[in-house]
């Protein structure tokens, strides 16, 4: 009869594990909820993948490619594309599906490391301005006005002539430049949250302001913010290319696309295919990146979920 029981204790809490574990797999917004959710999406699944590819061909480029990069051949000056070069060659015989390749690693880094700084200037500024409300508040959101308004390209085009051009100044221009937006939502969800019952909880027990902000309203605000940040990446990434190919980002002979496309746009009509190949490849991660951002938010956003 003990082993019996025993057993069944055993047998029972092992269901109460498993329930609890297939609970948070099924929660609304949870890590394992969107990843089943994008799976179940062809395009968003297709769309991870190319991202993923372009990521690793980026760092793997070096090894696997016949051509370096930044091999000059004035034989293969201006090639078309054929059994040697994929993609054909530029103004100085280099190789464009290595440089692709090898700047896809820019492009890509680019959006990444921008919107992060984006986001966490916004999340840092749109907590606080939420949270206490009344005058800090007000400066806070006046501050922002005053960065918003300027078009998001002229201020990164300003912030990067006072910089000067460069990979890391590229993505601090950017990061800079973006954060008023992701301060607006974060501010916008927090005001939904403030006066929720668990963070008068957290109030009544004498918890610092800082960890109801970092514990309590944070997390529970964040949720709008990943989408938006979802496909904020592309959209910083076709700006750090715009601002390549208007000379104020990654400056040549870097292989960015967008400083690829610069050089290349003067032999447009006698070899669009300089042209062409960086463009194709700039609008199907920009295209990607934005179905995987529409799939993050049809699983986080409820009204698409119901």
């Amino acid at each position: 009869m003990a082993k019996d029981k025993v057993k069944n204790e055993a047998v029972t809490e092992s269901t109460e594990i498993d329930y609890a574990a297939k609970a948070k797999r099924n929660k609304p917004g949870s890590l394992p909820y969107i990843w089943r959710h994008i799976r179940q999406n062809p395009l968003a699944m297709g769309s991870l993948v190319i991202i993923i590819a372009l990521f690793i061909l980026s760092f793997l480029s070096p090894y696997i490619m016949k051509y370096s990069f930044s091999k000059i051949s004035m034989r293969d000056q201006y090639a078309l594309p054929n059994s040697e070069h994929l993609l054909g060659c530029d103004e100085v015989g280099r190789d464009i599906l290595s440089r692709i390749l090898y700047g896809a690693k820019y492009t890509m880094s680019i959006g990444f490391a921008s919107t992060a700084i984006s986001a966490a200037i916004g999340i840092v500024l749109g907590a606080v301005a939420g949270y206490f409300g009344g005058w800090v508040d007000g400066l806070i959101m006046r501050f922002l006005d005053i960065f918003q308004s300027f078009p998001g390209i002229l201020l990164a085009i300003l912030i990067s002539t006072v910089l000067g051009p460069g990979f890391e100044k590229v993505i601090l221009a950017l990061g800079v430049s973006g954060a008023p937006g992701y301060a607006r939502m974060m501010r916008a969800s927090i005001l939904t949250v403030r006066g929720s019952e668990y963070i008068e909880a957290a109030q009544s027990i004498n918890c610092s302001t800082a960890r109801i902000i970092r514990k309590h309203i944070i997390p529970n605000a964040i949720s709008p913010l990943i989408i938006q940040i979802a496909q904020g990446i592309a959209a910083a990434g076709l700006m750090a290319s715009a601002l390549s190919f208007l000379g104020f980002g990654v400056q040549a002979p870097t292989p960015e696309w967008g400083s690829m496309l610069s050089s290349a746009r003067n032999f447009i009509r006698d070899y669009p295919h300089m042209c062409i190949f960086p463009g194709i490849f700039i609008m199907i991660t920009v295209l990607a990146y934005n179905l995987v951002g529409d799939a993050i938010r049809d699983a986080l956003d409820p009204r698409l979920r119901d």
